[in-house]
């Protein structure tokens, strides 16, 4: 028989465990590197120094966290419902959309933060109905929201082709995107806000919507720990058939935590579409919504911890491409490689040390 789980303090649970699995990962990933050829400890430098070493590299990286906090957030509120909201992609695609009509609706008759704002209800609003079919299938069909997310991502990535193609593509262009947004359609870039700072980010695409990502951290905070909805939320996660004996209603917190959720993803458009391209093209979101996935994941679904996982997922995009940049030998392929060992040991195998800390836990405050 296997000895009851050890209980362990937060800084240990939620810090010492994911580094020592990011550790393993990077050990590893030094080892394929060390393969090819090339020196380990280099190429964490270069990484390093491309991602946090100047403040372009800064830039690029807290752009890249802004869209993985966003993502990392909606699966963290569905995981503390009991779902798995893997449709993330799908939903912030949809919500593209959501947001290039109001851009392009109101771009040259309103000021930039009018249609900032209506862009976010209408992000949150298009990323929320995205999620809202498939919990209602899992809530009143059975069908399991996995299942039901994943297909709605190839539906989402299908009808965002088409409707670049036959219907927001300006007449006579040939490139399957919208137009190009007015100043007032774009979100402000935050090199006077660094400059503050001491930091040039040159031309990385930071924008306001970073803010948005942190104030979104605060408001999932204190909704799933200070709120009645986020009690029920956290007690249907834990055991739904005593939350159903206790009162709570499984349908709705299912539709409700997943339409945070979603609405969550959606605001992550925001991001690319009106704070870097000024328009909406095929396949924005880049992945984004399956690295939310590991960022949650790493973060324990908790805001704190996905701000900083997805900061280190921002400096493995920015210093990645920096390292292939400066090392031919050290493709892009194995800069994804690298990452997935990441996802890999701190997502997929999150307890694999947590056994051997336990026990020196143990040892240590005189369990044994």
């Amino acid at each position: 028989m296997s000895a009851p789980q050890t209980a362990l303090p937060g800084w240990i649970d939620y810090g010492l465990i994911p580094l020592t699995n990011l550790l393993l990962a990077f050990l590893v990933a030094g080892c394929l590197v060390l393969l090819i050829g090339e020196n380990p400890i280099e190429a964490v430098q270069l990484m390093l120094e491309g991602s946090l070493g100047f403040g372009e590299g800064i830039g690029f990286t807290l752009f890249y966290a802004t869209s993985f906090i966003l993502t990392g957030l909606a699966v963290a509120v569905a995981f503390h419902g009991g779902l798995f909201n893997i449709g993330g992609e799908g939903q912030a695609y949809v919500a593209g959309l959501g947001v290039t009509l109001v851009a392009l609706s109101f771009d040259t008759t309103l000021h930039w933060s009018l249609v900032m704002l209506l862009a976010m209800v209408a992000a949150a609003l298009f990323g929320g109905l995205w999620a809202l079919v498939p919990a209602w299938l899992q809530a009143k069909r059975g069908s399991h929201v996995v299942i039901t997310t994943i297909m709605f991502n190839f539906i989402a990535s299908s009808l965002m082709v088409y409707l670049l193609v036959n219907v927001l593509s300006p007449e006579g262009s040939m490139a399957p995107e919208s137009r190009t947004f007015e100043v007032d359609g774009r979100i402000p870039k935050l090199d006077g806000f660094m400059q503050w700072f001491g930091v040039d980010i040159g031309s990385a695409p930071l924008n306001a919507s970073f803010f948005v990502a942190l104030i979104a951290c605060v408001a999932v905070y204190l909704l799933i720990w200070k709120t009645r909805l986020g009690y029920e939320i956290r007690a249907f996660g834990a055991n739904p058939t005593a939350a159903a004996y206790a009162g709570i209603n499984p349908v709705r917190i299912t539709l409700i935590a997943m339409m945070l959720s979603g609405a969550l993803a959606g605001l992550m458009a925001l991001n690319p579409v009106m704070g870097d391209q000024a328009r909406l093209n095929v396949e924005f979101v880049g992945g984004a919504g399956f690295v939310g996935i590991a960022v949650a994941l790493m973060g324990r679904a908790h805001p704190v911890g996905i701000v900083l996982a997805s900061i280190l997922f921002g400096m493995l995009y920015q210093g990645g491409a920096e390292l292939a940049f400066e090392k031919p030998n050290i493709t892009r392929d194995l800069v994804i490689a690298i990452q997935g060992l990441v996802i890999l040991f701190v997502g997929a195998l999150e307890h694999l040390t947590r056994p051997w800390v336990a026990r020196a836990y143990a040892r240590v405050a005189g369990g044994e």
